[in-house]
């Protein structure tokens, strides 16, 4: 990177216990995605690494196979937006030389 500072938002210890919590509690994965929409500006990669931590944690639980299937999807949609990003960075950087 070229020495730019990204100011980067990460979840809270209480709001990811509120997601397991959520899930704990029957909660669907939809549920759950709903307190990484409530204003929290996160970075990607740092959503990556929570979808992770979801995924191993449902795994444990015995989660049904449709919610685990839900937060997969959210994770590849996650990987195909920093991409894209990734991507148009490339062309920016490219054009400005």
């Amino acid at each position: 990177m070229s020495g730019v500072k990204r100011n980067r938002h990460v979840l809270n210890v209480k709001q990811k216990l509120e997601i397991l919590q959520k899930l704990d509690n029957g909660g669907s994965a939809s549920a759950a995605k709903g307190v990484l929409n409530e204003g929290n500006a996160i970075s990607r990669s740092a959503a990556l690494q929570t979808v992770g931590t979801l995924l191993d944690y449902m795994g444990q639980r015995g989660f049904d196979y449709g919610d685990i299937t839900a937060v997969r999807k959210i994770g590849v949609d996650i990987r195909q937006e920093m991409n894209k990003q990734q991507k148009q960075r490339r062309i920016t950087d490219f054009l400005k030389q």
